[in-house]
């Protein structure tokens, strides 16, 4: 398991290198088949000092990708929420297979992380959720820039699009620090 850590805006010193090494060593306990965990540390330069610390983590497996980001007045803060919100995502898809497997039998808390009473509530309203509609819509090839132009038209938060360029669908999204993203996935 490899952890790239990187800082942006910040100096990251020793002390907060093996914090983070110690917070994120405790996921190959529950996901055996890590590739690799990257975190993001940076500071912004925010009227507010609320969010002014950003962590990122990505754990990537074999089989699927796991990302939090927090936001705090303190970095060891947004760490430790960053943290808590994967371990939430483990125990969801630890959850979600066994269930698979498993279909009567309950998953042993021992494997899982503890979870929190409002974390719990939170797990339970996800379960009971269900697909309620299906739409398809027609896709014409365009570039990254007129996909953005329609997005902006529709005042939608994200945009599935053909993009002309890679011959593949694409979906472009706006990120909570208004800048965009482009999702172009590629089958593994």
């Amino acid at each position: 398991m490899a952890l790239v850590l990187t800082g942006k805006n910040l100096n990251l010193f020793e002390d907060t290198k093996t914090y983070i090494e110690k917070k994120v060593a405790k996921f190959g306990r529950f996901l055996p088949d890590i590739i690799d965990i990257q975190v993001e540390l940076s500071k912004e330069e925010t009227k507010s000092s609320q969010d002014r610390f950003i962590a990122e983590i990505t754990v990537q497996t074999k089989h699927k990708i796991l990302r939090a980001e927090e936001r705090s007045h303190d970095l060891r803060i947004a760490i430790d929420n960053a943290v808590n919100k994967l371990n939430s995502q483990i125990a969801r898809l630890k959850g979600k297979r066994k269930n698979r497997r498993h279909a009567k039998e309950s998953i042993r808390t021992e494997e899982l992380p503890m979870l929190s009473d409002e974390m719990l509530e939170q797990l339970e309203e996800e379960t009971q959720r269900e697909i309620v509609r299906i739409k398809q819509f027609s896709v014409i090839p365009m570039d990254e820039e007129e996909a953005l132009e329609q997005m902006q038209l529709l005042s939608h938060d994200f945009f599935v699009f053909y993009n002309a360029n890679s011959g593949r669908i694409n979906v472009l999204y706006k990120r909570a620090d208004n800048n965009y993203g482009l999702l172009d996935p590629v089958v593994a």
